[in-house]
């Protein structure tokens, strides 16, 4: 056996596969390299994470490994004694489908799934599968899809087992024609290209969506989070609408947007996103992109995070970098975040007076919630009220008292805070959006 270490746990096989019954049986293994050691998230944290998508699918998990790894093997990701080891395994419990939480390469794939003997999903793989499985609307099929299809594309090394044979040429051309591989690839750069086309017009269509909210306009505000935060949870409890709500992984892939009113009487619009996940493939960064545009255009971000959560800080950090890549930095969220420390009712007294204490020090505004009692929801709206106004333009304005069409336009679009009413004109203190105060510039 090679330098790679073995830590083994069999608890689902050992409960009597009580994990997903219904669905193939599962052997999960997240492989960890030595080199990594001092990474904040645990090995086993990582396991648990990678066992919940497989469970988001309904497979039926009966063995769960972290093998620990001195080094990767080009050909099969690990070394000889420990396949054979797997292989035992595999053998053992009568796995049809094995899951290594890594991102393999094709040729990786192929070898593991030849020594193994059975199907073998990475982590792109298996979230690629829950996304067809959650996507409802039809920018989000277009887009798992486009995922899919570039996915796929990299690994018809090993789905043709035939590419010797050609298909040969015709008329008077002659010679050999395309390898089956050849067409394969063609037909899928084909189909990525109408689809990116389609995923274009969709673009277009929100992009006309988003104009006519401008003109309203109503406020965005946008919940993220890491995958099962509460996120719809909490959308569900301050909109009232029929969310999709699981303690599952990417329960919501659709982006689901409602109009709300704030208890000061101002209206906006709530929009719930697909939760965030470490290591997200890359071909789903860039196929959900136009997902999350929404919190781009958003003038708060409600960030909300599991608190309960063993891995709460590792997640808050991967939400973060993936702002970050859509363009969202530290200081572009300086003035538009709201922090929700979500699940407090899972914490003990003494992690709930820690985690307030903690919230108190922290300069943007901390709110601890619990989606499900409703703990803290009044204290967020408050802050949510807050946040808003801070963002908002304040103008002192004349107005003459012939003129009602522009006193009453300023009192339709705008918060008059004060009025004083003199012999020749009226004088207002109005607050405005953002949007309201470029349109008032122009009247």
């Amino acid at each position: 056996m090679s330098d790679e270490t073995l830590n083994q746990r069999n608890e689902y096989a050992d409960q009597g596969d009580t994990t997903g019954e219904g669905g193939e049986r599962t052997f999960v293994i997240h492989p960890h390299l030595k080199s990594k050691s001092l990474e904040s998230r645990a090995p086993e944290a990582r396991l648990d994470e990678i066992c919940g998508l497989a469970q988001a699918i309904d497979l039926n998990i009966v063995a769960t490994e972290v093998v620990i790894l001195g080094k990767i093997k080009p050909g099969s990701y690990f070394g000889k004694g420990t396949l054979e080891r797997l292989n035992t395994v595999v053998k053992g419990n009568d796995v049809g489908v094995v899951i290594v939480d890594t991102q393999l390469s094709p040729v990786q794939q192929r070898n593991l799934e030849r020594a193994l003997e059975c199907k073998v999903l990475d982590r792109t793989g298996i979230i690629l599968e829950i996304f067809g499985e959650r996507a409802r609307t039809k920018e989000g099929r277009l887009q798992v899809e486009l995922a899919h299809m570039t996915y796929q594309r990299s690994r018809l090394v090993r789905s043709w087992t035939h590419l010797e044979r050609q298909r040969g040429g015709a008329g008077f051309m002659g010679g050999p024609g395309e390898t089956q591989i050849e067409v394969d690839r063609r037909l899928i750069d084909q189909r990525i290209a109408k689809l990116k086309r389609l995923l274009k017009d969709v673009k277009r269509t929100r992009e006309l969506h988003r104009t006519a909210r401008r003109k309203v306009p109503y406020p965005i505000v946008a919940l993220v989070g890491y995958t099962n935060a509460g996120k719809s949870t909490l959308f569900t409890r301050l909109t009232n609408a029929e969310v999709l709500v699981k303690d599952q992984l990417f329960a919501t892939l659709d982006p689901t947007m409602r109009s709300l009113k704030l208890p000061n009487g101002r209206d906006i619009i709530l929009s719930d996103t697909v939760g965030f996940i470490s290591d997200l493939p890359h071909e789903l960064v860039e196929s959900f992109h136009a997902t999350l545009e929404e919190v781009l255009e958003a003038q708060v971000v409600v960030h909300v995070r599991d608190i309960s959560h063993a891995d709460s800080d590792a997640q808050c950090r991967d939400v973060f970098e993936v702002l970050a890549e859509l363009g969202l930095d530290d200081m572009a969220l300086q003035n538009t975040l709201i922090e929700v420390r979500n699940k407090v009712d899972l914490l003990d007294e003494d992690n709930f007076n820690l985690q307030q204490n903690h919230a108190n020090r922290l300069e943007h505004p901390v709110v601890l919630t619990s989606s499900v009692t409703g703990h803290g929801v009044d204290e967020f709206l408050a802050a949510l009220e807050l946040r808003l106004s801070q963002s908002m333009k304040v103008v002192d304005v004349e107005v003459d008292y012939a003129d009602g069409k522009k006193l009453s336009w300023l009192y339709a679009h705008g918060e008059v805070l004060e009025r004083v009413d003199t012999e020749k004109f009226i004088r207002l203190k109005v607050r405005f959006e953002e949007a309201n105060f470029l349109r008032y510039q122009q009247i």
